[in-house]
Order: C-alpha cells, then sequence, then structure tokens
C-alpha cells in the first residue's frame, strides 16, 4: 500500500506554474530569462482596491466569515451579474472561493461520481482534466482546430456527448488560446446543449473583459435562458482586476447547487481571506475605466506579439479575440536542430531548448492538450515582449 493515492496518481502538477517556477529559479542562478509563462496582468491592483482592503484591516474584518462569502460581496456579485450579463441571480446561488480554480474545484468534487465524464475542448486550461481526475470522473477532451478558431463546433460537442456527460466546461476567451465564441457560435454550443437536458455547463468567464477590436462578450446562460437552471457561470477579480494573489473567485447558479459548493468547502477551506473579500467588494462596485487602458495596452502588446512571431521561421500565429495569450503553431520548427545538434521533436522540445538557448519560458502546446503549438503570454512589459520575440526569433532562424 503506497502513501500516495491512486486517484491522486492520475494528475500531474501544473505545468504552467512549473515553467513559471524554473524561470524564476534561472533567474535568481544569475540567467538573464524572459518569463512568457505566467497568467497574470503585470499591472499593480487599482489604489481604490488596496485602500479598501487597508479600511477593512482598520475595521477588525478579521475574523471568520460566512463559509462561501460575505453578504456584502455576494450582492456585489449579484449587481455585477444584472449589470454586464443580463443574469439574476439571487444571494443564495452565489457562492465565493479561493480564486476560481478553488470554485471549479469545489463545482466538480460536489457533482461528479466515478463514471461519470466531462466534455472538455482542447486546448485547454491546463486544470480542467485533472480536476475532472481527482473529482473520480473522466475528460472526455475534444479537440478544436486552428482553422475554425480553436473553437468547438456544435457537431463535435453533440458527437461528444454520451449518456455518462455531466459537464461540458466552456472557456471563453480561451486559455491558452485567446480565441473567443461570438453569440452566435454560443447559441449553436446551447442549442445542442437543450436537446441534452442531463448535461451542465460550466462556463468559465475569467477573461470576460479583454477583449478587443469591438468584440462583444456573452456567456451561456445569458445567450439561452432556458440553461439557466443547469448551468454555473464562474467568474473572479484575479484577471480584470490584477488581483490574483487576493484569492477570489465566484459563481452564480442553482441554489442546490449553491448549497453543496458551500457544504464542500465547509470542510476543506473555510471561507476564502476575510480582507479579500471586502477588497472584492470595491472591484465590483468602483470605479471601471481603468479597464479601457488596461486593455488598450493589452490591445498593442497582442498586436506586436503576433507580428513578430509571424516574422519567426516555421511560426504561425493566430490573431486572438480576449485574454492575454497567443497560442502560435511550431510546426515548421519541427524535425529541425539547434546549432548543437539537439533535435526539436516537438512542441515541449520546443520550449525546452528555447528556455535554454535564449532564456525565453513558454508553455508547451501538449501540455495544454493541442501540438504542436505553445503558449506566449503578453501579460508583461512591451520592451520585454519585443526582446523575448527577438530572441525567438533569433532562436528559429538558427535551427537547421
Amino acid at each position: 500500500m503506497g502513501l500516495v493515492s491512486r486517484t491522486l496518481e492520475r494528475v500531474k502538477p501544473s505545468p504552467t506554474m512549473a515553467i513559471t517556477s524554473k524561470a524564476r529559479e534561472m533567474k535568481a542562478a544569475g540567467f538573464d530569462v524572459i518569463g512568457l509563462g505566467a497568467g497574470e496582468p503585470d499591472f499593480d491592483t487599482p489604489d481604490n482596491i488596496k485602500r479598501a482592503a487597508i479600511e477593512a484591516i482598520q475595521r477588525g474584518e478579521t475574523k471568520y466569515t460566512a463559509v462561501d462569502g460575505i453578504p456584502e460581496l455576494k450582492q456585489a456579485i449579484s449587481e455585477k451579474f444584472a449589470r454586464e450579463n443580463g443574469l439574476d441571480y439571487q444571494l443564495t446561488e452565489i457562492t465565493v472561493g479561493s480564486g476560481g480554480k478553488h470554485v471549479l474545484y469545489n463545482a466538480l468534487l460536489a457533482t461528479l461520481d466515478p463514471g461519470d465524464e466531462v466534455v472538455i475542448p482542447s486546448p485547454y486550461w491546463v486544470s480542467y482534466p485533472d480536476i475532472v481526475l481527482l473529482a473520480g470522473a473522466e475528460p472526455v477532451v475534444v479537440q478544436t482546430k486552428l482553422e475554425d478558431g480553436f473553437k468547438l463546433t456544435p457537431e463535435a460537442l453533440e458527437k461528444a456527448i454520451t449518456p455518462k456527460t455531466k459537464w461540458f466546461i466552456f472557456n471563453s476567451p480561451s486559455n491558452p488560446t485567446g480565441s473567443a465564441y461570438t453569440r452566435d457560435e454560443i447559441k449553436a454550443l446551447t442549442d445542442v446543449l437543450l436537446r441534452r437536458e442531463r448535461v451542465w455547463v460550466l462556463s468559465d468567464d475569467i477573461y470576460e473583459h479583454l477583449v478587443y477590436d469591438g468584440f462583444k462578450f456573452s456567456t451561456p446562460a445569458q445567450v439561452e435562458p432556458k440553461l439557466k437552471d443547469r448551468a454555473l457561470t464562474l467568474n473572479g477579480v484575479s484577471k480584470a482586476y490584477s488581483m490574483t494573489g487576493w484569492r477570489i473567485g465566484y459563481a452564480g447558479g442553482p441554489a442546490p447547487l449553491i448549497k453543496a459548493i458551500g457544504k464542500l468547502q465547509s470542510q476543506s477551506t473555510s471561507n476564502p481571506c476575510s480582507i479579500s473579500q471586502w477588497a472584492a467588494v470595491e472591484a465590483l462596485r468602483g470605479p471601471q475605466d481603468f479597464l479601457g487602458d488596461w486593455v488598450a495596452s493589452f490591445k498593442e502588446r497582442r498586436d506586436l506579439v503576433v507580428s513578430m512571431l509571424n516574422q519567426a521561421n516555421g511560426l504561425s500565429c493566430a490573431t486572438p479575440e480576449g485574454a492575454f495569450y497567443v497560442y502560435p503553431s511550431c510546426e515548421g520548427c519541427i524535425g529541425k536542430k539547434t546549432p548543437k545538434g539537439d533535435v526539436v521533436a516537438d512542441d515541449e522540445a520546443f520550449a525546452t531548448l528555447l528556455l535554454q538557448e535564449e532564456g525565453v519560458a513558454v508553455v508547451h502546446g501538449a501540455a495544454f492538450g493541442l501540438s504542436p503549438f505553445f503558449r506566449v503570454s503578453y501579460a508583461t512589459g512591451i520592451e520585454a515582449l519585443e526582446e523575448a520575440c527577438n530572441r525567438i526569433q533569433r532562436f528559429c532562424a538558427s535551427l537547421r
């Protein structure tokens, strides 16, 4: 009998965290490394949000709170859903956790049984399939295509659903591709789900506010109200408000599901950080005008990175609609060798050799379930991005 459970042996550590840690270790050892692996905005948390946290400390808001969120934050979330998404959620239909990943984890562990299946389009955020495995269920990965904009077609969704399917995980804008679904594209998927009455949809909307070129964001429960009773709409303050370390995520869904999530949370983490909750109240209710400047900055970075990567030998990079990632193909580099004779056997080798030779940290596509690609996060300064892209061009040009 081994120490580690068989369930845990089925999963792997987060590749994105691993590449970020490796880049930090190399920097600490004195190497010149540019990290493009982390999904974290480089902007500081807005001052009004920080002040709200300080004021909460000064008021003594430092005790246990309700397990799944203070009423004030739940009310702010309810107002946000109504204002921005046209969704009506009562406080009993809202849960707050220690980050979006925590809420996702709670939702899946609270609802999945052995033998259940969860449909996940690839490329996917690295944690989706592993959390499904931790819950004892089976991820059903459906590959999307570059020519479809890395978007799942209704035909592919229909084909993937079986009598065992319990959830469909939907992420738009997407990590890792940045692809975002239009309202019509979402409607085509929800039409499939309407015919499959046992299947729930979990919509991860964490990149909702990071969209470009006039793109209009929509979420499934908004597009098809008939699905609201079997939809969990997940969001958080990490990306839009640059609050990754504050660890606040939230979701709206049917009261029985929210109650089950709360029951699980009561026996695991209990409440999210009390100070962070008050900061999140200010984030959702306070001024939102800074977002326009942040989005404009991200768009400038996106355009720079897409242009420079498309000038690199063997790379091809699509222009995404949202988030702060691009997902270029490195197919033209596969099979080539570095000047030292190392073979670029696949996208993982590409990412490893790029880090070794040029000190640029990216995440290989196999980690997201679709090769031969790699993910670049452009949530860093424009000068660092330009230098990183110059290094990528140099690395690609050196391959023979």
